[in-house]
Parts: C-alpha cells; sequence; structure tokens
C-alpha cells in the first residue's frame, strides 16, 4: 500500500472517531415520505433540529427524532467527558434508502386484482461538531 492510501485511510479514521452515527432499518414508511422529514433537519444544529422535528406533524418525524437522539447517545459514548452544549454538534449527513417492499393483492373490479406495494425504507444519520468538520476541511 502506498504512501497517499495509507494516510488517506488515516484519515478517515480520524473522522470516524470524531462523528457518530445511527441507522434506522426497515421502517414501514415510504422513502418519500421520510425524505421530506430528512431535508428539514439535514446541516442543522442539533438542538434545532429536535425542536424541528418535535414540532413536526408528520409521522416520520417521530422516528426520526428518536434517531436523532441515539446518534447523539452515541457521539457521548465515543467522546466521554466532552459536553454537548461546548462540541456544536450538527447533523452531519442524513440519507434514505428504500428497503423491502410487501407486494399485496387488492381487489379490483372484473375479477381483477392489483398489487398494492408497501414500501419501507433505511435511514442513516451522521451527528459530528461543527468545529471539528470545519478543522478536517482545512
Amino acid at each position: 500500500m502506498g504512501a497517499r492510501k495509507r494516510n488517506r485511510a488515516e484519515q478517515l479514521k480520524e473522522t470516524r472517531k470524531k462523528t457518530s452515527s445511527a441507522q434506522l432499518r426497515n421502517c414501514p414508511t415510504s422513502p418519500r415520505k421520510m425524505r421530506l422529514v430528512a431535508d428539514l433537519v439535514r446541516g442543522e444544529e442539533v438542538n434545532k433540529a429536535l425542536d424541528i422535528l418535535r414540532y413536526c406533524p408528520k409521522e416520520a418525524a417521530g422516528r426520526v427524532e428518536k434517531l436523532l437522539l441515539s446518534a447523539i447517545a452515541n457521539w457521548q459514548n465515543k467522546n466521554e467527558g466532552v459536553r454537548i452544549e461546548e462540541s456544536d454538534l450538527v447533523v452531519k449527513e442524513i440519507f434514505v434508502d428504500s428497503a423491502r417492499q410487501l407486494k399485496r393483492l387488492r381487489p379490483a373490479p372484473q375479477g381483477r386484482g392489483h398489487r398494492i406495494r408497501k414500501r419501507s425504507n433505511h435511514v442513516t444519520l451522521v451527528v459530528d461538531s461543527r468545529n471539528a468538520s470545519d478543522n478536517n476541511e482545512n
């Protein structure tokens, strides 16, 4: 392995140590509906994101709020002794991927059957401190 590749691998390890993530798997909500909620909190400060999710009327907001709380708890486990208020945590990444579809049949006129696709999704949320992400870019 070359020196450049080794340095890049070490840099990635360093960023993984500082960031923290949480995943929600097989959530029975359509990915399109979940992405609407994910777009609301992408790049926001953690406290502001929690407030947005708490007062958002969509059902998916409750699930994303719980996921964000889990990511914060994971960050606290990695960075013991560091206060959240001082670290200036932000939602660095959040993305929604489609998961399996449950296929069902609904009766239709004249003896036919129409297929119903019940969609689900996977959500991945990454939390990082704002000042640490600024230092990595420079």
